[in-house]
């Protein structure tokens, strides 16, 4: 043991002593940890373009300014858009803020609704086909909620729908949390005749994190991907009438409250439900692909 000096000792033994009086009963109350930062706030940082193998960027949308983008028109009303929904749609429940795209679902009394949400569609301003289109986004989650990205034909107003066809990229209801859906409508196959698929998100909720959503869409095949994974690919011969995936479509983000499907919201659903969007982007074949 090493020796030590008497005057390093002597000098110790006071300080020591203060120490513990400025401490008192410290050792029996250890002082609060920091608290835990929430889990789900949205991540602040850019996500880089990382263009799957054989496509390239040809369109996107990074929220990163302090309002939507020329691309985005929202639409409004509370009809129940023939589903029954129960929310009101309104400009005022889609925000662009520290880049993130917004979608406030809300428990308030707007034009006879008892609910408030918002509905954006690029319809007439941005449309494409034969490309991959994803969203990397955060859902919201409770019984009743009903959050949606998807795509209608470009010739809706001429042909109506179901004729003018419809993908869902992604569809999550409250009441199955872990559970992506996706659908195509089209004549023949449309409402809860059309054809659809779903992927369950191994050991999480899907509202636990952000999530890219996607699909890969070409003249003989759709494929949709969640996190990279790919869990349903739909072809012309899976449909039982006309395959009218054959002309541009345009894209729709929103979030339902209540309907036919998810049903309503009860006692245990939290208001606000908010849907953050990171980015939407948009890819075609390179030519090497095509």
């Amino acid at each position: 043991m090493p020796v030590v000096a008497s005057w390093r000792v002597l000098l110790f033994v006071p300080l020591l002593g203060m120490v513990l009086a400025a401490c008192g009963s410290c050792g029996r109350h250890p002082a609060p940890a920091a608290p835990t930062p929430p889990t789900l706030s949205p991540d602040t940082r850019a996500t880089p373009v990382q263009a799957p193998a054989g496509w390239r960027l040809a369109w996107q949308d990074e929220f990163d300014g302090n309002a939507l983008g020329p691309a985005w028109a929202a639409e409004t009303g509370g009809g129940g858009w023939g589903n029954n929904e129960l929310q009101f749609y309104r400009v005022d429940n889609a925000r662009v803020e520290g880049g993130f795209l917004v979608i406030d679902a809300r428990r308030e009394r707007y034009q006879s609704r008892d609910y408030t949400s918002a509905r954006l569609k690029t319809q007439g301003r941005a449309f494409w086909q034969y490309v991959r289109i994803e969203a990397r986004a955060r859902v919201p989650r409770g019984q009743g909620i009903w959050p949606a990205f998807w795509a209608m034909g470009e010739n809706l107003p001429q042909a109506g729908w179901p004729e003018a066809g419809e993908i869902d990229i992604f569809e999550v209801i409250g009441r199955e949390p872990r559970r992506v859906h996706v659908t195509v409508h089209g004549p023949g196959y449309s409402g809860a005749a059309g054809i659809s698929g779903w992927y369950d998100v191994p050991g999480a909720d899907v509202a636990d994190a952000f999530r890219v959503f996607a699909i890969e869409w070409e003249a003989a095949a759709i494929r949709w991907y969640v996190d990279d994974v790919l869990f349903k690919t739909i072809t012309p011969a899976d449909v039982p009438g006309r395959w009218v995936f054959d002309h541009p479509f345009f894209i729709i983000l929103n979030v339902a409250v209540g309907g036919n499907w998810p049903g309503s919201p009860d006692a245990t659903t939290v208001f606000p439900q908010s849907m953050h969007v990171d980015y939407v982007r948009v890819y075609e074949k390179t030519p090497s692909a095509r």
